[in-house]
């Protein structure tokens, strides 16, 4: 584990509240509202809605960046996307993005509500897939005033053309096909499969992706699995419904966010690079690129020392 890797991080200057909001299907979507201690609850302030790594929960990454944010005085709120965690939707751990960007504009409604939440001063981080889904978002609901990606993954692209462009059209089609047999078995009955997500033991021949998911979600450094899931299924979705994401295209359009700001924060080391330098290019002014020199995908997940809390701090100050 590295030495400032500080997932579970607390702090006696934020209180604390599990809260539960319906989306606008009337799903429960459950989130942590985090409060500085001692803030003036007669008058309104920013928020910022945290969304967590594609697989995981609130409490892998967001709950830290929401924690480290309610620091520097601002009211967050983490959040469980629909079908994970302790939000609803069944089957559990099924991919919807449109349900998942759902989730930070039902993040809105809530905070809205909050007599001490400034609902003209709302913003939002997304990690990793809560990024793509947070700009899928910010697309069609303007309430979203700021938005800050951290190690952003395309999860369209990232399913369409694998990283690097590496998947070809025919393993796209076979990976078609072999969802829509699963949807089939799943229909008359038979066992719900699930699939990708990070590998639960470490071979000479692991990649060095497959080592660095590992070293997050299967060892302490984040390993965390709520009360609805096992630790077999963190981070697989559904098979059968994976294949969702191939519709899924986030960065088109992406444009029409502006003039609300956009900042693409990633590792200049990460094996994700490629898509926030892609969002970047395609987005309108205001925007920013943040290359975290040395830093790695998973590193801005929970390594406090390499995570770039004061830019964040001075971007939705400076845009809240």
């Amino acid at each position: 584990m590295p030495s400032d890797a500080n997932n579970f991080y607390t702090s006696d200057r934020v209180t604390v509240e599990k809260v539960t909001f319906p989306n606008q299907y009337q799903m429960k979507v459950a989130g942590n509202l985090f409060v500085p201690e001692g803030l003036d609850r007669d008058s309104a302030h920013p928020a910022i809605v945290v969304g967590h790594p594609m697989g995981a929960v609130k409490e892998q990454s967001a709950n830290l960046y929401a924690t480290k944010m309610a620091e520097r005085g601002f009211v967050t709120l983490s959040l469980d996307l629909s079908f994970w965690g302790e939000s609803e939707g069944r089957p559990r751990h099924a991919v919807s993005p449109d349900l998942y960007a759902e989730a930070f504009s039902a993040a809105v409604d809530f905070l809205s509500s909050q007599a001490f939440v400034d609902e003209q001063r709302i913003g939002v981080i997304g990690i990793c897939g809560s990024g793509s889904f947070a700009i899928s978002a910010a697309k069609i609901d303007p309430r979203l005033k700021a938005v800050a990606t951290v190690s952003i993954y395309n999860m369209g692209a990232a399913n369409r053309n694998g990283l690097n462009h590496g998947l070809s059209l025919e393993q796209r089609k076979a990976i078609l096909e072999q969802a829509a047999k699963q949807r089939q078995v799943e229909y008359n009955g038979g066992e719900i499969r699930y699939t990708s997500g990070t590998v639960h033991e470490i071979t000479e021949d692991s990649t060095a992706i497959e080592r660095e998911f590992y070293d997050f979600y299967r060892t302490p450094r984040g390993e965390y699995t709520p009360e609805s899931s096992s630790p077999a299924l963190t981070t697989h979705p559904t098979l059968s419904s994976n294949v969702k994401f191939m519709n899924f295209y986030p960065f088109q359009d992406i444009e029409t966010i502006s003039p609300r700001p956009m900042l693409f924060i990633t590792g200049s080391e990460a094996h994700s690079i490629e898509f926030s330098r892609d969002a970047y290019a395609r987005a309108a002014e205001p925007k920013e690129l943040l290359e975290i020199p040395g830093a790695g995908h998973v590193d801005l997940y929970d390594r406090v020392g390499l995570i770039p809390f004061d830019k964040l701090d001075a971007f939705f100050s400076d845009h809240l």
